[in-house]
């Protein structure tokens, strides 16, 4: 946020039309915001939004609130962290999403570019987000673009929030219609003496800014565009932004934790009021899961959760969740919600029948054992890192299995790769995958916040006890690394044999 603005100023409408002609008064933070009208004033609360504020969704925003538990200023402080870390009179450019299509106009549910809604908080498609740093190196420029206000469209597609309100409420220095771009980009970028820094045009796996600037810029996609053409001229000065953004988003605020925590207790209880159940199919799992994500509390669903039962759980990432559960096996279920743009990420795996059989408890066991030893090492005073937890979940796995039967002694390294196929952990937050890019050799400190996931799949080969083929376990829970403890963010998803057996009786 530039040091010249000050947060939660009121808006200014006449018949509940934004007004951009008339003066902005600044209220106290702690005031309702209100607008100005032909008629006296009208409350926030009698207008409409692209998204929920707190006048007009107070049963999910409290005041102060931009998105649920982060704060207006919190977003102003992330802006000031990015402008911090750029050279002076260079600029930083994030696109919002694109909303895709399945066909025609039926389209799939809107996701924000995370990076975006990081600086933001600002959850519409077609947006443009720049901050600018000044030459002096003590102040930065908030530019936000957004789509105007229209009531045509808004019959269809909903309330947009509008270029008043990018101000007003999201606290935006400059703005401007995002059809106007453009002609805005050209000089933005050219007084960027020191680089521009994007991720516009090294476009990865987790970003669709390039697509989102073609439509800005033309209304449709373009092979090359405008804004494509103008960074390219001035290439020597293209920077990538994901590395500086991994380094603000790797290490959660208390109030990210606090969101992250409702989420991970929200899904654990999703998780374990499923395990109460006796279930036949992985569909009716599958669809039970999501609908008790949001009866606990959130958003939605977080990713698409695997329903794995039997041998489909060999499959780390199984999604197809159209098999028959079997009485006698076990099913792997890995899911999590969405709460306030923050995820959960947990797996669980039991019995159908609601009881373990010895093999099924023995396997399960050896693979809680190691679970529960790796959450303890998850502070910031063990000196850890995502890849040394990995090598210490391989040799400890290796040496749980010795212990129950299999055959570890040639060539370990192979065999536990074989039955441990994937990485132990991944970092989280508003992504699953969070904070692409950034290494896994960093050595874990307070605010990093990560999965503990091992697991052990056996597949149908002579060289594994025969009574373990075909199993599937992996125990995973979303922690926050502290000092001087792990801060476990799923605590509510069972995990115990005796618990989860406990459910059922």
């Amino acid at each position: 946020m530039s040091m010249r603005r000050t947060l939660w100023k009121s808006l200014h409408c006449t018949n509940n039309v934004l007004n951009l002609s008339q003066p902005i008064q600044r209220l106290p933070r702690t005031s309702l915001r209100s607008y100005n009208s032909v008629s006296g004033i009208v409350n926030a609360a009698d207008l409409s939004f692209g998204q929920p504020v707190h006048e007009t969704h107070p049963h999910i925003l409290q005041p102060g609130e931009l998105t649920p538990g982060i704060s207006a200023q919190e977003y102003a402080d992330r802006r000031t962290k990015l402008a911090a870390k750029l050279p002076d009179n260079a600029i930083a450019i994030v696109a919002a999403s694109d909303i895709h299509f399945r066909s025609g106009s039926v389209f799939y549910e809107f996701h924000q570019d995370p990076d975006f809604f990081y600086l933001t908080g600002f959850n519409e498609p077609e947006a443009l987000a720049v901050i600018g740093k000044d030459s002096t190196g003590t102040d930065h420029t908030f530019h936000l673009y957004v789509r105007e206000k229209d009531a045509k469209a808004e019959i269809w597609d909903g309330a947009r929030s509008g270029t008043q309100a990018a101000r007003d409420v999201f606290n935006a220095d400059e703005t401007g219609d995002i059809s106007r771009v453009k002609t805005i980009l050209p000089e933005l970028v050219g007084s960027a003496t020191s680089g521009v820094y994007t991720d516009i045009m090294t476009p990865d796996s987790s970003t669709t800014t390039q697509s989102a600037l073609r439509r800005f810029l033309h209304g449709k996609p373009r092979r090359t565009t405008e804004f494509a053409d103008l960074l390219q001229s001035q290439s020597s000065k293209i920077n990538r932004l994901r590395p500086i953004m991994n380094d603000l988003r790797a290490f959660k605020s208390p109030a990210e934790i606090e969101v992250m925590r409702r989420a991970g207790k929200a899904s654990g209880r999703a998780h374990t009021e499923a395990m109460r159940k006796a279930w036949t199919r992985e569909k009716q799992l599958d669809a039970y899961l999501r609908y008790q994500f949001v009866m606990q509390g959130c958003d939605t669903s977080a990713f698409e959760p695997v329903v794995a039962g039997g041998k489909n759980a060999l499959s780390i990432h199984y999604v197809r969740n159209d098999d028959v559960l079997q009485d006698d096996e076990m099913v792997l279920v890995d899911g999590g919600g969405k709460y306030g743009g923050y995820i959960a990420d947990i797996t669980r795996t039991w019995p159908v029948n609601g009881k373990f059989s010895d093999s099924q408890r023995d396997l399960y066991q050896a693979v809680l054992n190691v679970q529960r030893s790796l959450i303890s090492l998850c502070r910031g005073s063990s000196n850890m890192s995502l890849d040394k937890l990995h090598s210490i979940a391989e040799d400890s796995l290796s040496n749980e299995l010795r212990q129950i039967g299999f055959d570890m002694s040639s060539s370990s390294k192979t065999a536990i790769e074989k039955l441990f196929p994937h990485h132990l952990s991944h970092y989280i937050g508003m992504d699953v995958h969070d904070t692409v890019g950034y290494t896994r050799k960093t050595v874990l400190q307070e605010g990093h916040c990560i999965t503990i996931e091992p697991g052990i799949y056996v597949p149908d080969d002579e060289r594994w006890p025969k009574h373990f083929r075909n199993m599937g376990v992996r125990i995973e829970d979303s922690v926050c690394v502290q000092e001087d403890s792990p801060f476990v963010l799923t605590t509510e998803a069972v995990k115990e044999v005796v618990d989860i057996e406990a459910l059922r009786d």
